[in-house]
């Protein structure tokens, strides 16, 4: 390839001859970046920027006080809140606006245990849920009661048998069953999850962070918890859905916001702003899933044909239509996230929600996978066909590089 020319060398009237050009390869030329990590974020949908900045004029002042900017900002509320239950199928009284999909994830176990205390101690949780979740039944434990993580199989999929035993237990309080891993994409068999805890009297909590607004949501549920950021929302902004008859208690200090459910004032102009997405999104769904899936089969096919050592991760066909994980042996999750960086691709590696830390994902250690080299691929309502085969034909020579700097040759 003939050199490229720095824009800064080139003379201009204006500025007269800087001298010779500076001729530079294409190495060092910055690719155009490619961001393909939706699961932890989806890029701000265009309709969220356009209800966040209608709202930052309205809803700016304190919904529950009395005076005339405050009853228009509770006019604001009441309509997000009422937009966000159509699109979920839920009442408007029954679902909260949190600070963050954490906080309501945080919220809808601890909150459901204590309201079933009477019930029992014991905890009954995938071993694949967000750490989130995990998080919580650490903090529950501590305070004396139990957990009880069921398995899944290779390819990420519920144990139903291993999982009958355990809400058929004594003394189990609540369920807690993740609709689809966000770090594999298999969909979980909520409905049959569903079947056993009503037989059993057990409420079950899901996590449908990575399914609401992508894909329809399970029916049953007790209780359940959504991230507006995965939907192309604001951040900052988590739903909590508490079912009519679910015995449930706040385990934060009283508070008089939001039924009593989440503390503390809501960012109302992001709330707003989540709500508009929802339901664009949603309403985008089908359009969407029949648009990404074949580009995620794409990707299952080529990385396990063209990068020798690899092992494509999850269900195959019951998964989420955006998502896909591969993991490289013999190349670092950390090195591997670097290069591609270098060349313009935003991915995750290693575990999704602690990849920060670079800690073995307790998702592909319960699968029983390979972990080593791991990627996480999640596309968006922005991602081209064009993104993708990029992808795709850089991926090999990167793997290779960082093989090769290993001293791992001859794959």
């Amino acid at each position: 390839m003939t050199g490229w020319t720095r824009l800064g060398s080139v003379p201009t009237p204006e500025r007269g001859d800087p001298g010779p050009a500076e001729t530079i390869t294409s190495a060092d030329v910055i690719p155009s970046p490619v961001y393909l990590d939706a699961a932890t974020a989806a890029p701000l949908h265009p309709v969220a920027r356009q209800a966040l900045l209608a709202a930052l004029d309205d809803g700016w002042t304190d919904p529950d006080r009395l005076y005339a900017p405050a009853r228009r900002a509770r006019q604001l509320l009441d309509a997000a809140r009422e937009a966000a239950a159509d699109t979920l199928g839920v009442r408007p009284d029954e679902l909260s606006f949190t600070a963050s999909g954490t906080t309501a994830a945080h919220s809808a176990v601890l909150g459901g245990l204590a309201g079933r205390r009477r019930t029992g101690a014991a905890l009954v949780h995938s071993a694949i849920e967000h750490s989130a979740v995990l998080h919580a039944a650490e903090r529950h434990v501590a305070g004396g009661g139990t957990a009880t993580s069921v398995p899944v199989d290779r390819l990420g999929r519920l144990d139903l048998d291993a999982w009958s035993a355990a809400v058929t237990r004594p003394r189990v309080a609540l369920a807690a069953l993740i609709a689809a891993s966000h770090e594999v994409g298999t969909v979980q068999p909520v409905d049959a999850a569903v079947s056993t805890c009503f037989a059993a009297g057990v409420p079950l909590y899901v996590d449908a962070a990575q399914v609401v607004g992508r894909m329809p949501v399970p029916a049953g549920w007790s209780v359940l918890s959504a991230s507006a950021r995965k939907w192309g929302g604001p951040p900052g902004v988590g739903l909590l859905v508490v079912r009519k008859g679910t015995r449930w208690e706040s385990p934060w200090p009283a508070d008089e916001h939001e039924s009593g459910r989440a503390p503390g004032t809501v960012n109302l102009p992001a709330v707003v702003a989540a709500a508009a997405s929802l339901r664009a999104a949603a309403a985008d769904a089908a359009t969407e899933a029949a648009r990404l899936s074949p580009l995620v089969d794409r990707i299952r096919a080529r990385v396990a044909a063209e990068v020798p050592d690899v092992e494509v991760v999850g269900d195959p066909e019951h998964r989420l239509p955006h998502l896909v994980t591969f993991s490289c042996l013999y190349v670092d999750g950390e090195a591997l996230l670097h290069a591609l960086d270098r060349r313009g691709f935003a991915v995750s590696s290693g575990s999704s929600c602690t990849s920060s830390t670079l800690r073995p994902s307790h998702v592909l250690e319960a699968m029983g996978v390979l972990s080593h080299g791991n990627v996480r691929v999640s596309l968006h309502r922005d991602t081209t066909e064009a993104d993708v085969d990029r992808f795709l034909a850089e991926l090999p020579g990167i793997v290779a590089d960082l093989r090769a700097q290993a001293g791992v040759v001859g794959l």
